[in-house]
């Protein structure tokens, strides 16, 4: 398999070097963020998940969505 060079800005060099995983190559990490995905490769992904663990979930989402709201205006602010 060939190789080519590409050039990218340093802010996106540092936000891949942030998220790859130790012994992962920049190639291997590039491949896993752009692989295309259907969404019949979730179908029961949650079907073991219980009650608790579900309310607990959504619990967690709602107060995400709060925190970046108030995160979003306080930026708005500034």
């Amino acid at each position: 398999m060939g190789t080519k060079t590409i050039s990218i800005m340093n802010d996106v060099y540092e936000r891949l070097k942030a998220i790859k995983t130790p012994k992962e190559s920049f190639s291997e990490q590039l491949r896993r963020l752009t692989e295309t995905r259907s969404i019949m490769d979730l179908a029961g992904a949650w079907k073991e998940v219980d009650e608790e663990d579900y309310e607990k979930f959504k619990k967690g989402l709602k107060e995400a969505r709060k925190s970046s709201r108030i995160q979003e205006l306080a930026e708005r602010l500034k």
